[in-house]
């Protein structure tokens, strides 16, 4: 992709066939994490480009592991953190100013859009295992890997979201 030429090219100034298909292939996925996570659409495309501008810049060392997409959306999830973090300062300050927040939420769906905002208020690690295995399809090993913790603690991240998913969207087995 065109796009992708700012970043890191080779000799020759073009950046190489494994991550311009990487990247092809891993885009929708990442963009779509980033949503969850964020839920403004033009948020997450730039985190995504975020990623994988990033990825492409350390390309020799991040194309040879073994799950170059789960440091992709590792970036993601971190800069998606901060994005927040950010954002509730701004909040606060806009409050401060009597000033009226705008929301910029893009929805497809009005049911999903209920469950990921929902997913958005957990705490910080839960909502973020629960949007690797349940919108990105990942094992919890694998989400274990993205956040950075123990098998462990993101099942017990896991199972405490899901918990309180059940009890917020008002299902039946919040005990389970």
């Amino acid at each position: 992709m065109d796009v992708m030429r700012q970043y890191r090219p080779d000799s020759q100034g073009v950046i190489s066939d494994s991550f311009t298909e990487f990247y092809r292939r891993q885009w929708r996925d990442v963009v779509g994490l980033g949503f969850v996570l964020t839920g403004d659409r033009w948020v997450a495309e730039e985190l995504a480009q975020e990623g994988f501008a990033a990825a492409c810049r350390k390309w020799d060392s991040v194309g040879v592991m073994d799950q170059p997409g789960a440091w992709v959306r590792r970036v993601v999830v971190n800069r998606s953190v901060s994005r927040l973090r950010r954002r509730g300062v701004e909040r606060r300050a806009l409050a401060r100013m009597g000033t009226p927040g705008v929301s910029q939420d893009l929805i497809v769906d009005a049911g999903s859009a209920e469950v990921w905002a929902a997913v958005r208020a957990l705490p910080k690690r839960q909502g973020q295992v629960v949007a690797l295995v349940y919108f990105d399809g990942m094992t919890l090993p694998e989400a274990s890997q993205v956040i950075g913790c123990s098998y462990e603690t993101a099942r017990t991240h896991l199972k405490r979201g899901k918990k309180a998913l059940a009890l917020r969207l008002g299902e039946e087995d919040a005990d389970a």
